[in-house]
């Protein structure tokens, strides 16, 4: 029974508890009905309070579980990029992505413009500028993840759950095939515990400022696109943060 049913319902009763106390009820027996109506009272007030409440505390709950997958989901996303800068393409394989951190390096290129001879035939020599990028280096990626748990980066935090991965390939353009991947975990798992009414309304959700569908997730298989789906505002988080 729903909120309003349960007003409802209250209220049905207190009339009919009214109705038998005037015409059936003894004046002496008159204070059993009147404690009988106050705890009617303070039973509707609590549901009253309870149903307007609990979507406020389910929202603060929901966002406090978000925040912590979004985190790890963001540094998953950020290990693929390095991946896909270093190697050439994105990986399904979680352990072998852990080590990459620890252990890649990569390329700290320069661009400059060069002037070289250009034979046009017949005699003809001409000034042409080109770039030329010369690898000038090479730094750890584990720099970039300094201060982040990027070891437990694939566990879904207060679950007993791992991200899921996938990896693919889209063509950009004619002839133009890019890798993708896509990395996600089920809402339904992150909100267990919680009232299952707002959570079934919650894996609905398709407003601008909530995480839409039944996941969370970062990246795509059907477009190129290292995004989350995430609304801004978590992401304001972390900048607030630094």
């Amino acid at each position: 029974m729903g909120l309003i049913g349960m007003i409802l319902a209250a209220v049905l009763v207190a009339v009919l508890l009214a109705i038998v106390i005037v015409k059936y009820l003894p004046l002496k027996l008159r204070w059993i009905a009147s404690l009988l109506l106050l705890a009617l009272t303070i039973f509707l007030v609590s549901k009253i309070y309870y149903g307007i409440m609990e979507p406020i505390h389910f929202n603060k709950q929901k966002v406090s579980k978000y925040s912590k997958v979004v985190e790890n989901l963001k540094i998953i996303r950020d290990a693929q990029v390095k991946h896909l800068e270093v190697t050439g393409k994105y990986t399904k394989d979680k352990a072998g992505l852990i080590k990459f951190i620890d252990t890649a390096k990569l390329a700290l290129t320069e661009t400059r413009t060069v002037v070289v001879k250009e034979n046009r035939g017949g005699g003809i020599i001409v000034d042409v500028e080109k770039r030329k990028t010369d690898t000038i280096g090479y730094e750890s990626v584990s720099k970039y993840f300094k201060n982040r748990n990027y070891n437990d980066m694939f566990k879904v935090p207060g679950t007993d759950k791992e991200f899921e991965i996938e990896t693919g390939t889209v063509e950009k353009v004619q002839g133009l095939i890019v890798p993708t991947f896509l990395v996600k975990t089920s809402k339904k798992d992150i909100l267990k515990g919680l009232n299952e009414s707002l959570v079934k309304q919650e894996l609905e959700a398709i407003a601008t400022d909530q995480i839409k569908g039944e996941y969370v997730s970062v990246g795509s298989l059907d477009e190129v696109s290292t995004s989350g789906n995430w609304p801004p505002s978590y992401d304001k988080k972390d900048a607030k943060k630094e």
